[in-house]
This record gives C-alpha cells, structure tokens and sequence, in this order.
C-alpha cells in the first residue's frame, strides 16, 4: 500500500517537475527576446498591453512584475529549493502567465478611437478620415464637366467657366503623338510670346524638349491615300544638365534667356537667340552635392538670383559675383519642394517644405540667432502632411498643394503695410479657402503643383494643377473651380501644369514625356 502511495506522488512530482520545466523555459525565452529587441526585461509585456490602449480589465488585475518575463531569485527572498513554497511559487508564475496570454486573445465588443489602437509608427489623422477625403485615383472620371457650367447661377462666374472649359486640345496632334522629352518630366513652361504657343519641358535626366505649337500636320504621301503616314511634330531636345531639371524660368528681362535649376546643383542660362547654355550658379566646391529644387529672378532685378535645395536652404546669388559670395540660410531641416516671391513685394518669399509647413519670410531683416543667419520669420502654418509648393501670385494669395489631399489658399492682400519683420498670429496665417484634391501621386507620377497665371488678362487671379484622373484643374482664388480640361489621346496623367503668363494656353506634361497642350 506504501508502494502505491509513493507510485502516486512521484507521479504527480514529475508531472509538476516537467510544468515548472516549461515554465523556465517560457520566462528563458521570452527574457532573451526582450534582450534581442533591446527592451529592459521588466517592460517589454508592459509594453505590449499599454500600446493597445483598449479596455481588457482581466490583465488590470495581474501585478505588472508578476507576468513580466523577469525572473525573480527565490533565493534573495528566503526561499528554500525545493521546498512546497518554491513550488507554489513556480506555478504561481506558470498560471500568471496563461492568464496574461488569454487576456492578450480576449475579444473586446466595445467600439474604439482609432487613435487608441494605433499600430506604433504608423500614425493616424488627427484631423479628420484620411480615408475618405477623395479616394483613388480613376482614370477618366470627371469630377467637374459641363453640366457644373450650365447650371451656374453667377453670370459672370458661368462666363468665366465657359470659357475656360471651352479650351481644346492642340487639334492638329494627339498628346500621345506629341513626346517633348525622353523621359518623366518635372518642369513645363510656355514661353510669354503670344504670337504662337512654345512649350518648354524639363525631364528626369536634365533633358530640355522645346515644342513649337504651330506646327500644322504633315503628311508623306497623297492625302487621298489611306495609308498616309503622318509624321509627329517637330521637337527639339537638349541636355543642359546631368540630373533631374526641377524648375526653370523665363528670364523677365530677356525674351530669349531661359534659367533651368537642376538636381546637379547648377543653374544654367539658355540663351535662345545664341544657341550657348552657360553656368551661371554652383557651389563653389565642386564635390558638393546640394540639388535645387528652386529658382526665380524678379522683375526689378536682373542680376539677383535666388534659389533653395533639397537640403532645406535657401540662397541669394549676385551672378555678377563668385559663387562663394552666394548668401545662403537653412531655413529648413528637411527638403524645400519649391519657393517663390511675392510679384509685386519680393522681399516676401513663401517657402514649402517636407516638414509640412508653409513659412513666409521677410528678406528685408536678418537676424542672427545662436550663430546662425536666418531671414525674419513672418508666420508659418503646419499641414497634417509635407507642403509640396508654394506659389505667390499678384493678389498677395499663396496656394499651396499638400500630401493631406487638399490645396489651400492663404490671403495675405495686406502685406504691403507690413514693416521689416512683421510677425503674423497663428490664425492670420490660417488658409482663407481649402480645396479638396487628390495629391497621391505615387512613386511615378511627379508631385502636383498650383501654379497661378502671371497675369491673367481679365484680372481674375486663377491656378492650375494636375489631376489623378487624368485631366488638369483650374480653380479661382476663391477656390471655385472653372474647368476640367481632358480630351483624346491623354494616357496618362498630366501632373505638370502651367498656364502662359497672359493667355489662356495651358501646357502639361506627363511621366511618359508626352505633352498635353490646350489652346
């Protein structure tokens, strides 16, 4: 009967032996993925049940040091080995951890904050649903058509509408037809001549394609004959610079100079008349690397050029000057996408930038600040996401496009009395109109700018901009939209936009190199 009894317990000893034996194993691991992950052994489960932030009440009730993976030395605390109080103590531990892990497991019916179960590193809008502000792209889908136009009350805003809405397509070639450059491009321009559209692109690997617009068809063969073969427009090609040309500009002195700003850290000037493209900024250490992303010459100054990069500066340049005169200030730690000036102030330059603002800056003052040079900060104002490009126009309004899908009108018609270091309040610098739009352009597509007209003819201030569905967007300062420009023979979307400087000519240019030009 001794016999069966001591067969009974060693039973029951092993089976508890073999339990507290997986449950050091268990506390082994998990103290050795915590030490891999770099976590303090006491916090890594506290860790993983506060980020959820959900409601479970059962882990509430476990000491937090209880289901830790820290192992606790039973030795430090009078424990004999061996003895029934360390076996208690093991399985108490074993028995800790189960319940943790089913809590982990347990469903919740209660509804949540999304803000509460946020995935670290993956954050949520604040603001509002990311979700539904304008959804996918869809090709060819009209969001605005000429059943908005007809049914425009305002007569001078369905004037204003018909007109615009009323511009075709280059009649005599298809965009498909029409490849201004070899590769994807980022900069589009159409030159201030009125007497025949000229467009301009920049590409991806410092390609400039010139198009003249007045080219009429041309065909091989006898008109008669179905099997004509009908040649493309005439284009010219050139490749001023090594990398990406990201901006250029007309020179408004010079009808035939034309200023690009590559990624190759260079500004050239294209002499049209001449033929001669020539250096005319770079840094002075020939090994640096500070790629534009920005260029502009004002009217009252010729021979002042100023500039950012996507380093975050942003540099004043006499071209009459060494380089190494250059003024340059970091205005940003992360990437300027683009800049201007005020037309008619362009002391005030507006800046946008990847850390999501939009800042203005006063180029009459600058200050010194722990040994740093910066210009005299106006107002800044933050977006949910990075700022793509800021653009003046001859109002005092800033537009700006934005990755949080919208595009955002600022008002400042003020700023003519504002003194040499003028602070604006956070809500002067609020957007006076916000347009809802589709700004995910992806990986492929080049980022979607508003680009105001230089000076519209009927004086009101209106903007264009690319749209995912494939068509360009023009909106007025108020953010009321005037057409949707499409047509035949757009493939793919025509992200680079840009209105002549006085007609209402509208050029834009795709990932594919080919140009889309309604006239």
């Amino acid at each position: 009967m001794a016999r069966k009894e001591k067969a009974e317990v060693s039973e029951y000893e092993r089976k508890r032996q073999e339990n507290i034996a997986k449950t050091q194993e268990l506390l082994r691991n998990l103290e050795q993925e915590a030490a891999q992950a770099g976590l303090g052994p006491s916090k890594t489960r506290a860790s993983s049940t506060t980020k959820s932030k959900a409601k479970k009440p059962a882990p509430k009730k476990i000491k937090q040091e209880d289901v830790g993976p820290r192992r606790t030395s039973s030795r430090l605390k009078g424990i004999e080995a061996d003895s029934d109080k360390a076996k208690r103590k093991a399985e108490e531990e074993y028995d800790a951890l189960r319940e943790a892990d089913r809590a982990k497991r347990q469903r919740v019916s209660g509804a949540f904050r999304l803000s509460d179960i946020v995935v670290a590193g993956k954050g949520w809008d604040q603001s509002g649903n990311f979700l539904s502000i304008v959804g996918p792209a869809k090709p060819y889908e009209r969001t605005f058509d000429f059943d908005d136009v007809k049914e425009t009350t305002d007569k001078e805003l369905r004037a204003l509408r018909e007109k615009m809405s009323g511009l075709e397509l280059w009649e005599d070639f298809e965009p498909n037809e029409i490849k201004i450059t070899p590769e994807r491009i980022y900069a589009m321009g159409l030159h201030p001549t009125t007497e025949k559209p000229l467009a301009f692109a920049g590409d991806k690997l410092g390609n400039l394609g010139i198009c003249d617009a007045s080219q009429k068809v041309s065909v091989k063969q006898e008109e008669d004959d179905e099997d004509a073969d009908i040649e493309g427009p005439t284009i010219t090609t050139l490749k001023p610079h090594t990398r990406t040309i990201h901006t250029f500009q007309f020179s408004p002195h010079d009808a035939n100079a034309l200023y690009s700003a590559s990624y190759d850290s260079t500004v050239r000037k294209l002499d049209l008349a001449k033929g001669v493209a020539v250096e005319v900024y770079a840094p002075s250490d020939p090994n640096e690397d500070a790629p534009l992303s920005g260029l502009e010459i004002t009217q009252n100054d010729p021979h002042t050029l100023y500039f950012s990069t996507l380093n975050g500066q942003f540099g004043i340049y006499d071209m009459r000057t060494p380089a190494s005169t250059a003024d340059v200030f970091q205005l940003s730690d992360k990437k300027i996408g683009g800049f201007s000036l005020h037309p008619q102030h362009p002391h005030l330059a507006a800046t946008a930038s990847l850390d999501r603002t939009l800042k203005i800056w006063d180029l009459r003052k600058i200050t010194k600040t722990d040994g740093e040079r910066l210009p005299a900060l106006v107002g800044e104002h933050e977006s949910r996401l990075s700022v793509s490009h800021a653009a003046w126009n001859s109002a005092g309004q800033v537009a700006t496009a934005s990755y949080d899908d919208t595009v955002k009108i600022y008002d400042f018609g003020n700023c003519a009395d504002w003194g040499a270091g003028k602070e604006l309040t956070e809500s002067e610098m609020k957007p006076t109109t916000i347009v809802p739009h589709n700004n995910q352009t992806g990986r492929w597509v080049t980022i979607l700018r508003a680009q105001w007209q230089q000076f519209p003819q009927d004086g009101v201030q209106r903007f264009c901009i690319g749209n995912m569905n494939r068509f360009v967007d023009i909106y007025t300062a108020k953010g009321q939209q005037l057409a949707q420009l499409g047509g035949e023979g757009i493939t793919a979307v025509p992200a680079v936009a840009k209105f002549h400087p006085t007609l209402d000519w509208v050029a834009a240019g795709t990932a594919s190199g080919k140009l889309c030009l309604w006239i």
